[in-house]
């Protein structure tokens, strides 16, 4: 008699994975790493939907592009099981729980930020943000910076963002010249082992096994990359006018849409590595929200499920309420409208990339001439996200009133933060709850009372 695992698992419907998704989609804490390994857990080891290798196949895909790498995985698993149906149901739950949470809790934020029980928990949980960036640089970091070449690239990055000012993208395109040069001069500096490689294990008999053809609807043609590229960009195109045309060009909403649709095109490296360049959007270009709104926001950001990315949600619910898009008796309303534009044009690109270039995946494996580019854009992702933890440590260790000084309960709470996280590994919802507390303790401090406001 064969063994349970020898045997394929039967086919799953598409509403059984309809609900798969959206369980997912409430569950999905821990960042990028931690919602890969959920789906690796349930999809590979205990419903064997897909096999270790296909698995790890489409997630080295889904790394070498820009934009949510676990939300792309999503799309792409939900895509290859279910047609373009499943990949946009997958992708669409994977964010819209995260969406629905995040709205709820800006409103909170934004009518009830001053209530000292709220201010108090933030001013715990800003210290624990500075050594939650401090913590992905230095695990990219651990991960990237294999050399003194890349080193270097990570450096000069943050220099010519924290010192020169030079826009996020400039850097982005400097480096990967820099990675294109390389990938044909020193091609062995750039190339970057571990990560999600390994020897493939197996669990067993899988519904996409690794023998399993490649269904119909994933085989590669070039009349069908062209149609699905034309169908995502007109949707985009077309959303964008009908925005403008309805709130004008110049508008908020409108310029939300066209500035969104850059970032989603500059997340290389994760959420931390675009953070400074939606700062600089949304903070200093646009005015939408402030410094230490910003910081709220991805306080908030690290506390719901979903990609991490989702922190355009809460800037453009932000920028809608602050402008007073719909007149000052309709700000939930503009700030929702505002989460959900940012949203959508955030994510839109990602779900082009894979519903376009999923059936090209073979032709992207392991080509160093794909992958050295984006190895120095790694490394100076590097340096940009080592520049946003400098930019929040000013933002929360330095009160100005009454007078310029030191918040040094801040910084112990950080420095607590920091022996947590790189110490003890404590994971993030543990440490911005345990954080939380601690603010919420001192905020009743007398000598605290003033600098929260």
């Amino acid at each position: 008699m064969p063994s349970p695992d020898t045997v394929r698992p039967a086919d799953v419907s598409l509403s059984a994975a309809f609900w798969y998704w959206l369980k997912l989609g409430f569950i999905s804490f821990g960042g990028p790493a931690g919602q890969i390994a959920l789906m690796h857990a349930e999809l590979v080891e205990k419903r064997r939907w897909i096999s270790e290798q296909r698995f790890l196949h489409a997630l080295n895909y889904c790394m070498v592009l820009p934009g949510p790498e676990a939300t792309q995985l999503a799309v792409y698993i939900g895509w290859l099981m279910h047609r373009t149906r499943g990949g946009l149901i997958a992708g669409t739950l994977f964010v819209l729980p995260s969406l629905v949470i995040l709205i709820a809790l800006t409103w909170i934020y934004m009518a009830f930020g001053n209530v000292p029980l709220v201010a108090g928990v933030l001013y715990g949980i800003k210290p624990a943000v500075v050594a939650i960036v401090l913590a992905a640089a230095a695990r990219i970091g651990a991960r990237t910076l294999k050399n003194a070449w890349l080193i270097a690239i990570a450096v000069a990055a943050l220099l010519a963002i924290a010192v020169g000012h030079v826009p996020f993208p400039l850097i982005i395109l400097v480096a990967a010249l820099l990675g294109w040069i390389g990938g044909r001069v020193r091609p062995d500096l750039f190339v970057i082992g571990g990560g999600h490689g390994g020897v493939p294990k197996s669990y067993g008999a899988a519904i996409i096994d690794d023998a399993t053809p490649t269904p119909l609807h994933a085989r590669f043609s070039w009349a069908r990359l062209i149609a699905v590229l034309a169908v995502g960009v007109g949707l985009g195109v077309s959303a964008w006018l009908a925005i403008a045309a309805l709130f004008g060009i110049h508008q908020p909403y409108a310029q939300m849409g066209w500035f969104f649709s850059k970032a989603a095109l500059l997340t290389f490296g994760g959420a931390y590595a675009v953070l400074p360049y939606v700062y600089q959007g949304g903070v200093e270009t646009y005015h939408w929200l402030s410094g230490p709104q910003m910081i709220d926001g991805l306080a908030l950001g690290e506390t719901t499920p979903g990609p991490l990315i989702m922190i355009v949600a809460f800037v453009g619910f932000v920028g809608g309420w602050s402008k007073a898009l719909f007149g000052a008796d309709a700000l939930p309303l503009a700030g929702a409208v505002g989460a959900s534009v940012a949203t959508f044009f955030t994510f839109l690109p990602s779900f082009i990339f894979i519903l376009a270039g999923g059936p090209m995946v073979e032709s992207t494996r392991d080509n160093i001439h794909l992958t050295a580019p984006l190895t120095a854009i790694s490394a100076a992702v590097v340096g940009v996200i080592v520049s946003l933890a400098l930019f929040f440590a000013q933002q929360v260790f330095l009160l100005t009133s009454p007078q310029p000084h030191l918040d040094y309960l801040a910084l112990a709470i950080t420095v607590a933060a920091c022996i947590a996280v790189f110490h003890y590994k404590i994971g993030t919802i543990k440490l911005i709850l345990a954080c939380a507390l601690a603010g919420l303790v001192v905020s009743y401090l007398p000598s605290i009372a003033v600098a929260i406001g």
